[in-house]
């Protein structure tokens, strides 16, 4: 079979005049991805074409590398082309790898159209139809409305509501579509049941448009499946931005003429159609301006399990050289997710709210609770598909640490000693250097003296790390540190305070064991997240017994932080950083839940007495990583309900700015907007980086945080605001993550 081509009409992005500044052509080879253009003089006709290849050859040739030049001085006057009216198979023979993109012209020589290997971006709507972007969910409702329009309106409220993307409905004009539409009686019963049912249940033209007009009222795009041409007519008079073309009329090439020429979208089924039916009808789609989606499905109502033959839907993206969906009529939703993981870009399912109802239809559609769910699958599905690219996630790092192992020392090592095999061993956990750099470790000479079981880490392999200094910020500053190794952590540089992060296990812990005096610095205590027995604090909690635990595991926390308070001089009220819960397994909750989250949480923490010390409530990502899982968050997300929750309880935030980055990223929101309606109710600040929507606790410039806008809106709005660098795993090797993350801070902080 020759290859196949597609033909689009909209030919702006591949032109240029003869007189367009050589910068300007680059750019826009640049910004259409095609790799060439092609130039026309001011009436339109075809004088050239131009390849980041030709530019090249231009300059090479010794001609004045002048952007400001004109294209015509350097485009290749060689080109290929063909004609608009030439058969399919003859553009074809002269696309190939090399010639992707041809130039249709009119008897004038003028371009009308480009023909490619290589299909455009289709859009349904708003709706993008790629490998890159979400599958464009249809709720069929077809005439399952029954012929009213109060309850296509109610159907499409539903659907809406579902989260379909498109409503589709049908329409034919019987006068021309039967033989004799009021005289069934020597039809077959199939033809005869058909006939009836959409005699009765057809909408009229104007409630049709009536329906189109709520669709697109409510968000979602209407389209619909013409079964004639008059229909096709119609459709167009209702300003259609798609069309739909039924498995019953692949077949009918004078139909699919009549909508492909409108350079519509159009999606065409493929059921009940030989392999060889479906070639020729993209042979028809070929010679149209419309670019096209082939849509696999078994045209029974509904079909065995068996009959589906979901794996040729690989095979129809190959014929149609397009993307390709699936249109369903199964029980169930399983089949549909199964397609989205084989690649279709486009779910079509019927859709109604009573399966009971007259009409074969309703019997294979999905209810609106099932529609949803099919709907929140598939999202969960395409992010669980991914790029393809191998990466390890956040939440695995944090398994990786508890559940791997590294290289720790087997014997006290000096700085200068040759390390030999026997003085490594793999231990547990994760901390260090991987097991498998053992060997690139063996031979060296330490860099550093390495305590007996302490861990190596990468900086052993370099040849230098980051050395700590002093630091001149304009604000209080400090570093996360345990009990354990607050004295060295402190003593390395020149901080201002000392942000004790407890582990349940420390509430228990005698503090004279590890202080031996008052030091000159402030005091900063973040809470546990995770207590005794897998109890994680909630104070959002609807059970009432996790409540009451979580507000006395706070009350514990509020009475080490005081017992903390007299080794610190410079502590006044010593904030205590505190995630107060509010997360969800399943999905986020509605506004009113979390409404009634804020007001527990705000009961909870007024039965702590919290005298001496200050709360303060941290901002919170999406998606928290809790027990190496991930859960959905719901309180301190959005800058509106964290400060009228401060202005409601006079409490005052810790803002995270990888955590409130995540949240923005996800949700959509301006990050520096965020911050600047949070940063008045700020107290305390982690600064850390992110990406993406679940990315978090990166090094400082691995992210995507505009750290220098960051602090100019902190200087103006939060000007003696403290912070920390908070750096996931940061505190290895002597703090050297919070080292590198001081060092690039210091040029704006």
């Amino acid at each position: 079979m020759v290859s196949m081509h597609h033909i689009t009409r909209h030919t702006a992005p591949y032109l240029v005049l003869d007189g367009t500044p050589l910068l300007q052509v680059l750019q826009k080879i640049d910004s259409n991805k095609c790799g060439v253009v092609f130039v026309t003089d001011e009436r339109g006709v075809l004088c050239g074409c131009m390849t980041d290849g030709d530019f090249r050859r231009f300059v090479v040739a010794g001609a004045s590398p002048d952007l400001d030049a004109p294209v015509n001085r350097a485009m290749n006057r060689t080109f290929m082309s063909a004609r608009l009216s030439d058969a399919s198979e003859y553009i074809n023979s002269l696309l190939s790898d090399g010639v992707r993109y041809l130039p249709l012209l009119d008897a004038q020589g003028r371009v009308q159209a480009i023909a490619s290997t290589v299909q455009p971006p289709i859009r349904i709507g708003p709706f993008e139809v790629s490998e890159t972007a979400p599958a464009v969910v249809v709720a069929e409702i077809g005439n399952n409305h029954n012929g009213s329009l109060d309850s296509a309106i109610e159907l499409i409220n539903l659907a809406a509501a579902s989260g379909a993307n498109c409503v589709k409905f049908q329409l034919r004009d019987l006068s021309t579509l039967y033989r004799d539409a009021s005289n069934d009686h020597d039809e077959d019963l199939g033809s005869q049941y058909v006939l009836d049912q959409v005699s009765r249940f057809q909408l009229a033209p104007d409630d049709l448009g009536r329906a189109f007009d709520h669709a697109r009222k409510v968000g979602v795009l209407p389209f619909c499946t013409p079964f004639d041409e008059r229909s096709v007519e119609v459709l167009e008079g209702l300003g259609v931005e798609a069309y739909k073309i039924a498995s019953a009329d692949l077949v009918n090439h004078d139909l699919i003429r009549a909508v492909a020429t409108l350079g519509k979208p159009v999606l065409l089924s493929t059921g009940m159609s030989l392999e060889s039916e479906i070639v020729d009808a993209v042979a028809v789609l070929q010679q149209m301006p419309s670019p096209w989606v082939l849509l696999h499905c078994n045209s029974a109502y509904p079909p065995p399990f068996k009959d589906i033959n979901l794996s040729f839907l690989t095979r129809l993206r190959t014929l149609g050289n397009c993307p390709v969906g699936y249109s369903g009529h199964e029980r169930g939703y399983h089949v549909p997710l199964a397609a989205i993981a084989l690649g279709a870009r486009v779910i079509e399912k019927h859709f109604t709210d009573d399966r009971a109802k007259e009409g074969n239809d309703h019997r294979v559609s999905l209810l609106p609770d099932e529609f949803q769910a099919m709907v929140e699958a598939i999202r969960q599905l395409e992010e669980a598909l991914g790029d393809g690219v191998r990466r390890i996630s956040q939440g695995e790092f944090i398994n990786r640490e508890a559940l791997g192992k590294s290289l720790v020392a087997a014997r006290d090592i000096a700085a200068g000693d040759l390390i030999a095999a026997d003085d490594v061993l793999v231990r547990c956990p994760g901390r260090g250097l991987p097991p498998y750099q053992k060997n690139r470790l063996i031979g060296r000479r330490a860099k550093r003296a390495v305590p007996a079981m302490a861990f190596f880490y990468p900086s052993d392999l370099e040849v230098e790390r980051v050395a700590w200094t002093r630091y001149t910020f304009r604000r209080p500053w400090g570093v996360p540190v345990r009990y354990h190794d607050h004295r060295r952590l402190a003593g390395i540089s020149n901080p201002d305070l000392l942000e004790f992060h407890l582990s349940f296990k420390d509430m228990d812990l005698t503090l004279s064991d590890y202080f031996g005096g008052p030091v000159p610095l402030d005091l900063v205590v973040h809470a546990p997240e995770v207590f005794a027995n897998d109890f994680l604090l909630d104070l959002a909690s609807t059970d009432a017994a996790v409540r009451r635990r979580s507000i006395d595991e706070l009350q514990r926390v509020v009475d080490v932080a005081r017992a903390l308070k007299p080794w610190f001089q410079r502590a006044e009220r010593p904030p205590i950083i505190v995630n107060v819960g509010g997360f969800s397994r399943d999905g986020f909750v509605d506004r009113a839940e979390r409404d009634r989250r804020y007001d527990r949480v705000a009961e909870g923490l007024a039965r702590v007495d919290r005298d001496g010390v200050e709360v303060l409530p941290q901002t919170m990502p999406p998606f928290p990583w809790l027990f190496g899982g991930q859960l959905y968050h719901n309180l301190f997300l959005d800058a509106e309900s964290s400060t009228a929750f401060c202005q409601a309880t006079g409490l005052r935030l810790c803002l995270d700015t990888s955590h409130s980055k995540l949240a923005c990223t996800y949700f959509g929101w301006s990050f520096e907007e965020f911050a600047a309606t949070v940063l008045p109710f700020t107290r305390h600040m982690h600064l850390v980086d992110a990406r993406g929507t679940d990315g978090e606790g990166l090094q400082i410039g691995a992210g995507e945080i505009a750290f220098d806008r960051l602090a100019t809106l902190a200087d103006t709005l939060a000007p003696e605001v403290s912070f920390i660098p908070e750096i996931w795993q940061g505190h290895k090797n002597d703090g050297e993550g919070f080292a590198i993350a001081l060092e690039r801070l210091q040029q704006w902080f």
